[in-house]
């Protein structure tokens, strides 16, 4: 008799899903999605129910249906992931969310687990504003506490005579969820560690993987990151007390400053995440199978790299295609999403088996897509 094959729900149809159903379709794995939005991406490829993430009535028919739960979006309400526990099993729990969704909470979690961090205040009045910033000094960043995602919900605060301004921005979400002033970090370079830990506790890491930003959302992502082996046992230390404090299930992502040879936490963000891309066409096993894996309670696969990889970020419209695949060892993603600015909309990744491969192949691409100005970090990095 064969076996039956499990049933994944995924909170949140974006191309996050959409990737989780192509790497977890051929492992046999069915799945079922639910979304507020009319057309997410992920549904071209699986069942999805629309459904608001409060509306349980709604929802259970969807918990009637699956084996586990678990979202490629992190702020779905930890309410609703907490009566879905009730239901079906959850990965990763609710507590993950609740963390994740409150910048407070996170940096407080970091700071207990060993995690250094800028400095940070809770910022609730027009008069604690005005007391964070005379305790944390300028150049400082004012945010959300929830609810803020690619660059989102914040205002850089440059001296003490923009609390003004920054107060007429973000002052009226302060009653509703609270904000937080964090001290300016003029890092040397940014890292993120990609990790999966299954149900029975193994933790296994990608490389470091490098990043660059424009205008708050990630553009650009180098793996493995070079220069960054003195810090990468920290790196990877830290992710995993901190999936272990949480009895996290799944691949997360924990963002890094470095600045001086030392780590500094940023965030988390509890799922698959954009800066571990590459692993889709540049490591033994992507992160989106090691997600599938991971909640199933199936083994753990080699999160090797092959080689090196870079991912471009392709942000508001997709690039012409037949340009790209012109260039050697170039895989194209595209989400199948309509043209918006400031959405993303696919990704290309580069591979090579060395840096200086593939820095000529970024080059390549760069120069036949005009997109020198998106790769010009990368192409400045020395070739060693």
């Amino acid at each position: 008799m064969s076996e039956r094959k499990p049933v994944l729900g995924i909170l949140g149809g974006g191309q996050l899903a959409r990737m989780m159903v192509l790497e977890g379709a051929p492992l046999g794995v069915t799945f079922r999605i639910v979304d507020p939005a009319d057309t997410p991406c992920a549904a071209q490829l699986a069942p999805t129910r629309r459904a608001d993430w409060n509306d349980l009535d709604a929802l259970a028919p969807f918990a009637e249906a699956i084996d586990v739960a678990t979202f490629d979006f992190e702020n779905v309400p930890a309410e609703t992931a907490q009566w879905l526990t009730e239901h079906v099993q959850v990965h990763p729990g609710p507590r993950a969310l609740a963390v994740a969704q409150d910048r407070m909470a996170e940096k407080t979690l970091f700071r207990d687990i060993g995690l250094d961090t800028a400095r940070f205040a809770a910022v609730d009045t027009r008069a604690d504003l005005d007391r964070a910033l005379h305790e944390i000094g300028a150049p400082a960043i004012l945010k959300t506490r929830r609810l803020g995602y690619d660059g989102k919900g914040q205002f850089r605060l440059r001296d003490a005579v923009d609390a003004d301004a920054a107060w007429a921005a973000l002052g009226e979400q302060a009653a509703q969820h609270g904000l937080i002033l964090e001290a300016f970090v003029p890092f040397d370079y940014e890292v993120s560690v990609i990790a999966v830990r299954g149900r029975d506790g193994e933790f296994r890491t990608w490389p470091l993987t490098r990043n660059w930003h424009a205008d708050g959302i990630l553009s650009l992502s180098l793996a493995p990151a070079p220069g960054a082996d003195a810090i990468a046992d920290s790196a990877f230390a830290h992710a995993r007390t901190l999936a272990e404090r949480l009895d996290y299930v799944g691949v997360f992502a924990l963002e890094l400053f470095v600045k001086d040879g030392r780590v500094l936490g940023n965030e988390m963000a509890p799922r698959v995440h954009n800066s571990g891309h590459w692993t889709y066409d540049g490591a033994v096993t992507s992160q989106f199978q090691n997600h599938v894996r991971a909640v199933l309670g199936l083994p753990l696969g080699d999160t090797s790299a092959r080689g090196c990889s870079v991912m471009f970020n392709w942000i508001g419209a997709m690039p012409p295609v037949a340009p790209a695949l012109a260039v050697g060892d170039v895989h194209w993603h595209d989400y199948g999403k309509s043209s918006r600015p400031g959405r993303k909309v696919g990704h290309a990744t580069v591979c090579a088996a060395d840096f200086a491969t593939l820095r000529t192949r970024v080059e390549a691409l760069a120069q036949a897509l005009d997109r020198v100005e998106q790769a010009s970090p990368l192409l400045d990095l020395p070739v060693s």
